[in-house]
């Protein structure tokens, strides 16, 4: 018996979401958003058994993310049996997956720490109010951004998108993305996420204007409950503050309803992760990457 994978498309994101809402523990990498914006970056394919959504990465390597579904009522050793050979590799396959495939079968996987693709959470509350020393940083870049410019906070709305891909072009100009592969496919799948907004109904955002310019913004998904993932932040490095005050205001104005704010990986590029550590992470969604060794006892 084989998995048939097939394109990820927006007309199954309701089925995928029951699928993904049973996850016991839940990574950015599985939000509907992440999984169909980078689709074709990643060359992603999903295939569907009884109880799980199987998703396949095809570039730059051929390995496999985590099922999404009920973990906890799966047969996991019939099912390697069943759809996977030897030397077969997993990736980013959340801490509570790990323990339950180490329970059914740990002599037959070797585990090793994903850092890159660990997850960062933060409370929503520490990083608007920004209290303390350990935020001084943030607050004092955030109150020169106040006061030096005439702004305008406005939550995103199909409306903005036009100038938020006129900002997105300029801002690929100040990074120079055609010099950076990463860069381009992160430009690639913002604007298809963009060009989809409506169609895709769990966005939401804000943006930052000066003198009708969108000069920084986020997209960002409710996640769970509690938690609100932000997939994509951008500002112009021209006014000094912009990165501190979009986090800010936005959480301000449209995240304050939640816990905690999931602000995704730093895929270990070492300035990442220090701008993320900076923000004082409260924990991290752990991932690690699996080797099947034998599908075997």
């Amino acid at each position: 018996m084989s998995l048939i994978f097939e394109p990820i498309t927006l007309n199954k994101r309701e089925e995928y979401l029951k699928h993904f809402a049973l996850c016991s523990q839940k990574a950015s990498d599985y939000s509907f958003v992440n999984l169909w914006g980078w689709a074709e970056e990643y060359g992603l394919y999903w295939a569907w058994s009884d109880k799980l959504v199987w998703i396949k990465q095809t570039v730059p390597e051929e390995l496999y993310w985590a099922p999404v579904g009920l973990w906890g009522s799966v047969d996991w050793k019939k099912c390697f049996s069943e759809y996977f050979s030897s030397e077969t590799i997993f990736d980013r396959i959340p801490e509570s997956l790990i323990r339950l495939w180490k329970d059914s079968f740990n002599h037959l996987i070797s585990v090793e720490e994903s850092r890159g693709h660990w997850d960062y959470l933060y409370s929503v509350t520490e990083l608007i109010e920004l209290k303390g020393k350990r935020f001084h940083k943030k607050k004092n870049f955030l109150n020169q951004f106040r006061k030096k410019y005439d702004f305008e906070y406005i939550p995103f709305g199909t409306d903005m998108i036009h100038k938020a891909m006129e900002m997105q072009e300029d801002w690929c100009i100040w990074r120079d993305c055609e010099s950076s592969d990463v860069l381009s496919a992160e430009n690639r799948t913002i604007s298809r996420i963009l060009r989809k907004w409506e169609k895709i109904q769990c966005l939401t955002g804000g943006a930052i204007m000066v003198n009708q310019k969108i000069i920084g913004y986020t997209i960002a998904e409710s996640f769970t409950d509690d938690t609100l993932v932000i997939h994509f932040e951008k500002g112009n490095p021209d006014y000094i503050g912009i990165y501190q005050a979009i986090n800010q205001m936005f959480l301000e104005n449209s995240g304050n309803k939640f816990e905690f704010v999931n602000r995704e990986q730093d895929l270990d590029i070492q300035g990442l992760r220090k701008a993320k550590l900076s923000y004082n992470p409260v924990d991290f969604v752990k991932k690690y990457r699996v080797i099947l060794n034998s599908v075997h006892p």
